[in-house]
């Protein structure tokens, strides 16, 4: 298994009333924006506050990004300044549970992790929030224009048959 590119591991020991500032590194930024397939991440940044009760480890706080991302109509560059509530329950693996599994959860609900061992990583856990965050069908301003010239280029199966049948056969003789 390899490294996460925005690792931040900390013992689940280490968590108990603690507030958190996790910033990505440019070279953290490049790496994930090409997993998430953006043009580019300019900052990544999450305030946490961290509480242990028992095992679990909550973290709530927020999650500011500045990214750029292509329009899902014009591929046009997309600036986004992103600033969201993040609210984790990082809970211990359960031995023989299914992670395929279906769980019926709350929206309210925090999102639940489960951590093998006596570690969480909470930058992976920052880097997938920031994942769920970006609208895949986000369009820009040029969108429009870029669907009605799609739209004139395209021509109808009544068209494309009536062409067919207006060309001579070929063979013939």
């Amino acid at each position: 298994m390899s490294t996460p590119e925005f690792s931040r591991v900390l013992d689940v020991r280490q968590c108990d009333r603690r507030d958190v500032v996790l910033e990505a590194t440019p070279e953290e930024c490049a790496a994930l924006a090409e997993r998430f397939e953006l043009v580019r991440i300019d900052s990544l940044k999450a305030t946490l506050s961290l509480t242990r009760m028992g095992d679990e480890v909550h973290a709530d706080g927020t999650i500011t990004a500045r990214f750029v991302q292509s329009c899902a109509v014009s591929a046009e560059e997309l600036p986004v300044s992103l600033s969201e509530p993040v609210a984790l329950r990082f809970v211990p693996a359960r031995p023989g549970t299914d992670a395929d599994e279906d769980l019926e959860i709350d929206s309210d609900d925090p999102d639940e992790i489960e951590y093998p061992g006596t570690s969480i990583d909470l930058g992976e856990a920052i880097a997938q929030s920031l994942a769920l965050a970006i609208d895949p069908f986000a369009v820009g301003p040029e969108a429009e224009e870029a669907r009605a010239r799609l739209e004139a280029t395209r021509s109808s199966p009544f068209d494309v048959l009536a062409s067919l049948k207006s060309k001579p056969k070929g063979g013939d003789a």
